[in-house]
């Protein structure tokens, strides 16, 4: 584990550079958990991010060893924002390598901070190896989460929650590479030991959960997650050793479960979380690890970095999975009044019409008919189930659509 001196150390440099950010909590999820459920929201960080702090602390620790070149660092987004702002701090260059699939928004965002960014490799494990090169050069390399000194930085979230709530009986923290639940879990578990830590992944990338079950670090093939922030196909070979000693679970929640906690995170606290922040909320919401009956629960909201189109989509697919939009198809009369009369019936059971499509003509389809597509805003399933049942009710053959 982490020195608990090492941690507050970097509590003490960073103190002033970054943001505390707030533990606040949530009445809404308290009551659907049974628990009092507390968010720690580092998507209110600076650069959108935990990141910020343990590549901060690197910096300044090291900053007599850090030549002319400055640092130079590999990710998809949250790191490389991190340790540019940090250089940007810290007053050295910084060389970012972005996979080639990063996101346009990430890679302006790392830009606006002053750093220069080059897109190499196909997977983040290839635009490190690409970095570790660069850094041959005499640039100091900055790992993403392998590192004791990023994880220490990264500690000083456990600290600020036992600050801030003396006794919760779980954190519950998103665990990618390891950098970030193992410095929780270092800080947490040395002042109050009985606290529960729960890591949460991707049901896409679980390289953790099959590294404890295999006993040894392996490396797992990663499917596409909407939770990009800890999708890394092998934890971190000093993070290993603290996941297995400090971790009391690892649970994973699947992409949907994501989604969803995104949504409910936007619609009941007005906060953005990005998947890999949202992921401790899935875990609990879907009762994935044992919950006290109302005992204390810190949920570790990680960052806030969704990009925009990425945003759009998991809202729309959390409001179709929470029966929140209906979609259908009917075919009606191609005469003055008939979609007048669809719509109000759909009125009349309380939904709100987003939008409508016309299709004339196509195979099987009468010369004397038109095929409408309609997208309905409803409350739940069950009106979903009403509005179908009263439209079947007056004659109407209709598709529903996912």
């Amino acid at each position: 584990m982490i020195p608990l001196d090492d941690i507050r150390k970097a509590a003490a440099i960073l103190d002033g550079r970054v943001i505390r950010t707030p533990l606040v909590r949530s009445a809404t999820f308290s009551r659907m958990a049974g628990a009092d459920v507390y968010l720690k929201l580092e998507c209110f960080q600076t650069g959108g991010s935990f990141k910020v702090r343990g590549a901060t602390y690197k910096l300044i620790l090291r900053r007599g060893e850090i030549g002319p070149g400055g640092v130079v660092a590999a990710s998809a987004g949250n790191h490389a924002q991190g340790v540019a702002l940090a250089a940007e701090a810290a007053a050295v260059p910084a060389t970012i390598v972005m996979p080639v699939w990063a996101s346009i928004g990430k890679q302006e965002a790392t830009r606006s901070y002053g750093a220069e960014v080059i897109l190499a490799g196909d997977s983040l494990a290839e635009s490190i190896s690409i970095a570790k090169d660069m850094a041959e050069d005499g640039r100091a390399f900055i790992h993403p989460y392998d590192d004791p000194d990023i994880m220490a930085g990264q500690g000083t979230i456990g600290l600020e929650i036992l600050e801030d709530l003396c006794d919760p009986d779980v954190v519950v923290v998103p665990v990618g590479g390891g950098g970030l639940v193992g410095g929780i879990a270092s800080a947490i578990k040395a002042v109050r030991p009985q606290t529960k830590i729960v890591g949460v992944q991707a049901a896409a990338c679980p390289s953790a959960l099959q590294s404890l079950r295999e006993g040894r670090r392996v490396a797992v093939e990663a499917r596409r997650s909407i939770a990009d922030g800890i999708s890394v196909k092998q934890i971190g070979e000093a993070n290993y050793p603290i996941i297995r000693d400090l971790l009391d679970e690892v649970v994973l929640v699947e992409e949907e479960e994501i989604a969803r906690a995104v949504l409910a995170l936007l619609e009941r606290k007005k906060v953005l979380a990005e998947g890999a922040g949202a992921a401790p909320l899935a875990a609990l919401l879907n009762s994935k690890f044992e919950v006290p009956k109302e005992g204390k629960v810190v949920l570790v909201v990680s960052g806030g970095n969704l990009d925009p189109p990425l945003l759009e989509r998991v809202i729309r697919q959390g409001l179709l999975k929470n029966g929140r939009i209906m979609r259908f198809s009917a075919c009606i009369d191609d005469v003055p009044g008939s979609l007048s009369r669809l719509l109000g019936l759909v009125a009349e059971r309380g939904g709100n019409v987003l939008s409508i499509h016309h299709s004339r003509g196509g195979r099987g389809l009468s010369l004397f008919k038109t095929r409408v597509e309609v997208e309905v805003e409803t409350r739940s399933f069950d009106q979903i189930e009403d509005i179908a049942e009263a439209l079947k009710a007056r004659g109407y053959e209709i598709k529903l659509r996912s």
